[in-house]
């Protein structure tokens, strides 16, 4: 094993501890002047005021699952209307939230080969869907899946012509909407495609190659891509080709970043989401070691989804 370390000519930010008492900590937000994330293991999503103080905006623990399975909270956005939708990993769903009424939005289980995982939704309301490809919390082996995609009226397809996808899970669409960009956690790349007027994919290539399983993802206005590196543990920005501008690194006792988002008034601070309990949902609710931090960078987010 070569003692090489990846990120050691990249710029140290350092994080400041904002809120703790999480399960797991992911899928970051920044919309209306807050940052909101999933507390997964905890069946909800978060909004955290100005004081870093959270607020329960959705409680999905006494949904009753269409297949028996947990519901578990992933990656979520906004349609042009104000709802609010989000995936719900294992019942393999997209669902929908008015404020009031949780309603299914997308039924993805003849389409989705495991559980689903991030999303993102364009400014016309079409939603990307990533999903694991198989049962990672049953112990199977990993296998490519392909992306989905969701018609802002529910439609949804398997995007199948793309070919399969290594673990995506994070996801994000430029602020100019011609990219899409994803991170494959089990190939350990980060990956770009064309996107046209009408929201077809295309063009798939290589972005970045990572030194190690790239979780959730962000974009920036010089077309960096922030990536969590949980098993680093990091957050890097990396750039076209691979190389590693910025990292932002945590004690692994304390916190294992998958995702981040950029925020705050101008975009430019970086919120990351972090917890210790990923596989073993009971511990991960019983320790509540999730936690979230921000950074401040010198790049802004502008009008890159999420």
């Amino acid at each position: 094993m070569s003692d090489v370390d990846p990120l050691a000519d990249a710029r140290e930010v350092v994080p400041r501890e904002l809120s703790r008492g999480y399960t797991w900590a992911e899928c970051p937000r920044w919309h209306d002047g807050a940052l909101w994330f999933s507390d997964m293991y905890a069946h909800r999503l978060v909004r955290l005021d100005a004081a870093g103080a959270p607020e329960t905006v959705l409680d999905l623990s006494d949904r009753t699952p269409v297949n028996g399975a947990e519901v578990i909270p992933g990656g979520f956005g906004w349609l042009p209307d104000g709802r609010l939708i989000v995936t719900s990993m294992h019942e393999r769903l997209v669902l929908a939230f008015d404020g009031e009424r949780v309603t299914v939005h997308a039924d993805l289980r003849a389409l989705a080969t495991g559980p689903v995982n991030d999303m993102v939704v364009d400014a016309d309301g079409r939603a990307y869907v990533t999903q694991l490809g198989f049962e990672l919390f049953a112990g199977e082996e990993p296998r490519d899946s392909a992306l989905l995609v969701v018609e802002p009226d529910g439609a949804a397809r398997a995007l199948t012509e793309l070919g399969g996808f290594g673990g995506a899970n994070g996801i994000a669409v430029s602020s100019d909407g011609t990219r899409v960009v994803t991170a494959e956690a089990f190939a350990n790349r980060i990956t770009v495609l064309d996107r046209d007027a009408d929201g077809r994919l295309g063009g798939r290539r290589v972005f970045a190659a990572t030194s190690s399983l790239p979780d959730g993802i962000c974009l920036d206005e010089e077309g960096g891509v922030w990536t969590g590196l949980p098993s680093a543990p990091a957050v890097a920005r990396i750039v076209e080709g691979g190389a590693v501008t910025d990292v932002v690194r945590f004690d692994p006792q304390a916190a294992l970043p998958p995702a981040c988002v950029l925020g705050g008034e101008d975009r430019r601070t970086l919120y990351i989401c972090a917890g210790l309990d990923v596989l073993d949902w009971e511990e991960s609710r019983s320790r509540r070691r999730g936690s979230v931090w921000a950074a401040d960078v010198a790049v802004g987010g502008g009008a890159n989804r999420p």
